[in-house]
């Protein structure tokens, strides 16, 4: 059970925006119980998800706070994220799982008060897609 909420929170705090790495715990647990790999897939899906919702709450309700020092996106990351967000509307969310510009692209879809159902099903899509590439990978070259 350790394992997994290890698993979990590595996960959340990979999709917030602090700098973590959630895949390493991800492959562990996978070559320590390979046949667990739909409840390790769930596990980190949902963490991940549920940390960009942290950022989607943010972008709702602080972005006032943007001028402070503390505040967590540059200003060309909201724009990059912005222009990406009103070429490709929602469903750049799909994206969200992205190393560079995934957190901002949450974090602009709370600004633009994306609904949040709708924001955490194409959130949730485009991590549990990622992590099923890691466990597949993973697991190909497992046997």
């Amino acid at each position: 059970m350790f394992d997994y909420l290890l698993i979990f929170f590595s996960a959340f705090l990979a999709a917030t925006l602090l700098p973590f790495y959630s895949e390493v715990l991800v492959v562990a647990q996978l070559l320590k119980e390979p046949e667990a790999w739909f409840l390790i897939w769930f596990v980190a899906s949902m963490g991940n998800t549920l940390g960009a919702a942290v950022n989607w709450v943010m972008g709702r309700y602080l972005l006032h706070f943007q001028k402070r020092k503390w505040f967590p996106f540059k200003e060309n990351q909201l724009h990059k994220a912005q222009s990406w967000f009103q070429k490709y509307g929602v469903w750049s969310l799909l994206m969200a799982w992205a190393p560079v510009g995934g957190d901002a692209l949450t974090f602009i879809a709370g600004i633009m008060r994306v609904k949040f159902w709708l924001f955490f099903l194409l959130t949730f899509t485009g991590k549990a897609v990622r992590y099923a590439v890691v466990i597949y990978f993973t697991t190909v070259t497992l046997y």
